[in-house]
């Protein structure tokens, strides 16, 4: 590798020095503009909280690209900026789109954005990404040597996937330090396996967005004194993508698509809930509510902090795991996901996340089977009697 570990570190601390002089600067701005979270029914901060700390954090990643550039550029340092033309990435294309779907989110956080508008700046953020040569076009088949091809569906794909990782962290953010913290440790992964496989700009990328949540953290660990608002979230799901992405771009292996997808998995697995308990109860999928993990573990008894640690434990395990996938072979590799998928089921199950649903299931498979024996003739009216009487038990 042409990039020391040291040059790694300082971009870092780049990132981590920036980010940090600037949360109080813009904890300030917020107050002045109101875009602050007022405590409400749905809300779990009990006083007024100013919000956009994400322009912080995007303050710290991009001065820490801005200096390599000018040490690429004008000290002749042999950084991912001069080698970014081989692999045909335009990386002042992507920092554009990362811009605008900041941009889009630090407006949200002071206007409130509808819905619509607001997944319109994320898609325009995901398309001028995707022009700039991040996408996601083929894939090393999990079994034997051949490719997997996307052809044409690589472009919509690559967009669906960037929007689908900025919603996830978006959803995942409702405790003091969560978000940041799990984009944290799943950024000092990546850094790991990147930098052990060789890959300069997802490793590089890496360790500036590790640097800048960690600034970041200082202030927003409970009790934080700024949220990072949809600044920050769209931000650091952006980015993790990218991050992803460019590492499956420069060694197309299946594992390496598989990887960031693990080590996300708990804010991955939490939207899948929510999307599903909202489509159970016809709602719509974006509508707020108070049933996410991190509501769950609180339901549970567990204080804001140490819930947000148990979630930080789970995340580096699965984190650990993903890394001896990433460096193994063979059936180790599908022993240590099937366990991590069983601990998450074990979790999952103990918080009852799907709950609702199963119950739901539960209630109309038991309705059937009674109807179907006490009055077998007039079966089918009994049945549909039944599932309405079931709807109207388990509605919430």
């Amino acid at each position: 590798m042409g990039i020391t570990l040291r040059h790694f570190l300082v971009l870092g601390l780049v990132a981590f020095l920036v980010a940090y002089i600037c949360v109080p600067l813009v904890r300030k701005l917020a107050i002045r503009l109101d875009a602050v979270d007022y405590p409400s029914a749905r809300r779990v901060n009990t006083v007024p909280t100013p919000r956009m700390g994400g322009v912080a954090i995007c303050a710290g990643i991009f001065a820490a690209i801005i200096f390599e550039v000018i040490g690429e550029v004008f000290l002749g340092w042999a950084g991912f900026y001069v080698h970014s033309h081989q692999g045909r990435v335009n990386h002042l294309g992507v920092m554009i789109g990362i811009f605008v779907i900041a941009l889009t989110g630090a407006i949200d956080d002071v206007k409130s954005l509808r819905p619509k508008y607001k997944l319109l700046g994320q898609i325009l953020g995901a398309c001028i990404i995707v022009a700039s040569g991040i996408l996601l076009s083929a894939v090393r088949a999990p079994v034997g040597d051949g490719f997997i091809l996307f052809g044409w569906f690589a472009y919509p794909l690559t967009v669906f996937y960037l929007v689908a990782f900025m919603n996830v962290i978006n959803l995942i953010d409702g405790l003091d330090g969560l978000a940041a913290g799990i984009v944290a440790i799943s950024s000092g992964f990546l850094f790991a396996i990147a930098f052990g496989k060789g890959l300069e700009e997802t490793a590089m990328l890496s360790i500036i967005l590790l640097g800048a949540c960690l600034a970041f953290l200082r202030y927003n660990f409970n009790p934080a004194s700024i949220f990072m608002g949809d600044s920050g979230s769209l931000t650091l799901g952006a980015m993790v993508a990218v991050i992803s992405l460019l590492g499956v771009m420069r060694s197309p292996t299946f594992i390496l698509m598989v990887v960031p997808l693990i080590i996300a998995a708990i804010p991955i697995m939490d939207t899948a809930a929510a999307i599903i308990r909202r489509l159970y109860h016809h709602q719509p999928i974006q509508q707020a509510d108070k049933k996410h993990l991190h509501h769950h573990l609180l339901a549970e008894g567990f204080s804001v902090r140490r819930a947000v640690l148990i979630v930080y434990g789970w995340t580096t395990l699965l984190g650990i795991g993903a890394y001896i996938m990433s460096t193994t072979h063979g059936i180790i590799v599908g022993v240590v996901f099937a366990a991590l998928v069983l601990i998450s089921i074990f979790i999952l199950g103990k918080l009852h996340i799907f709950e609702p649903v199963l119950r739901h299931y539960y209630h109309r498979h038991h309705h059937h089977e009674r109807a179907l024996v006490t009055h077998p003739i007039n079966s089918e009216s009994n049945v549909k009697n039944n599932e309405k009487e079931s709807n109207d038990e388990s509605g919430e």
